[in-house]
């Protein structure tokens, strides 16, 4: 006997009531385009778990694979068996011998009320019928080397010796989708991760200011597009053209004002690119007080010129705490390569950190940005990026 399911369990999917079905629904097709590369695999989704039928197959990169899939708030390999109380011990034996450590303990949980022992008397049974069996195995309740964990559930028994964690949060794409403003920098592909850790697809756009920016900067933004997708699936990337913005900003603006003004633009932008895409939000990676736009006053001010509701995860979060989950994801590495993006080319020499909403508009009322934005929007190029088909090497890492 040997493990033969994924057990897959539930974090607050488990609290949604009558959108369950929907959640779940949703998870499992995500474990489905997350484990594309076995067309086979049976995966079922229940009210209170779901499971993947491994049928012979090596579980080790199916396992790496749930680790990365947001709406898993922990899973197991697990032998799954009818609900009869010797197959049952049978497998809790068979359980422990395939792990290391020389103590033990059982935990038994009984959501099928209809099994006819208790779940407190079936951990004296398991318990005693492992201790007679293993010979270099004694029990330790409070810090055993392996729990293992009995849950009889309607359809079934399952046993697993090993509990992993997931991602948690909720699956992607069952809370709608939202438009990442991506610099290339630290901040924004984190606050892409913890968005979809909120059920949310995202797409994202950069703007880049070709030549004062180069290639290798805009490779740098489609390289974290591609990174990202390993948590939330295929992401369009839209690269807007903003050099002629950028250089009217700078020449009929007042120069503290520009870095304000040129955010506006931005959002004014993006905002269009979310209704051309049915997109209902917009996510940026600020972080409150980190830069001089990211001030209260500042975000008041540049907030203005669009009714979309901003999302900004990172908004509390220090900067050592965004670059530790920018190393856990695998983004860090990518957004520290030495390529400036638009945001930082033309920044002023003393940017205004609070500014007033009247000042930015009277300076802007002389200043017609509406061909230029229509400009923008009509030259925006739109990359699809997909786990399984990245676009194409990174230029950077071909130097390696």
């Amino acid at each position: 006997m040997k493990y033969d399911h994924i057990l897959i369990r539930y974090g607050e999917l488990a609290l949604k009531g009558k959108n369950q079905k929907f959640f779940i629904n949703t998870l499992r097709s995500n474990v489905q385009r997350a484990l594309k590369d076995y067309p086979d695999l049976s995966i079922k989704g229940k009210r209170d778990h779901m499971y993947i039928l491994l049928d012979g197959r090596d579980p080790d990169p199916i396992v790496d694979k749930c680790k990365d899939i947001f709406g898993i708030q922990s899973f197991s390999l697990a032998m799954k068996v009818d609900n009869d109380e010797e197959k049952i011990k049978e497998a809790a034996l068979e359980a422990l011998r395939l792990e290391n450590g020389q103590t033990f303990k059982i935990t038994c949980k009984r959501p099928n009320k209809d099994f006819p022992v208790r779940s407190q008397e079936m951990n004296q049974i398991l318990g005693g019928h492992l201790l007679r069996n293993s010979e270099e195995w004694t029990v330790n309740v409070r810090e055993p080397d392996v729990e293992i964990r009995v849950e009889i559930r309607h359809d079934a028994t399952y046993i697993t010796a090993r509990n992993i964690p997931g991602k948690g949060g909720l699956p992607v794409g069952s809370t709608g989708k939202s438009l990442l403003l991506m610099s290339g920098g630290i901040d924004s592909p984190v606050a892409g991760y913890l968005t979809m850790k909120r059920g949310v697809k995202i797409e994202a756009i950069h703007f880049h200011s070709p030549p004062f920016t180069s290639e290798r900067a805009k490779q740098k933004v489609e390289d974290l597009a591609q990174t990202l997708t390993k948590f939330g699936g295929e992401v369009k990337l839209h690269l807007v053209p903003f050099t002629e913005v950028q250089q009217k900003i700078f020449k009929e603006a007042p120069e503290n004002y520009g870095m304000t003004i040129m955010r506006r633009l931005m959002l004014r932008i993006s905002e269009q690119i979310a209704q051309k895409e049915e997109i209902l939000s917009l996510t940026t990676g600020e972080s409150l007080g980190q830069v001089a736009s990211q001030t209260m006053e500042s975000m008041h001010t540049i907030n203005e010129v669009t009714n979309y509701p901003i999302i900004r995860p990172l908004v509390a979060m220090d900067k050592s705490d965004i670059i530790d989950i920018s190393k856990e994801i695998e983004t860090y590495e990518i957004s520290i390569r030495p390529y400036e993006d638009c945001c930082t080319i033309f920044v002023p020499k003393q940017p205004k950190t609070r500014p007033k909403r009247e000042k930015v508009n009277q300076f802007e009322a002389p200043i017609d940005f509406t061909d230029d934005i229509a400009k923008a929007v009509e030259g925006t190029e739109t990359v699809v990026f997909s786990p399984s088909n990245p676009s194409q090497e990174s230029e950077f890492d071909e130097l390696l």
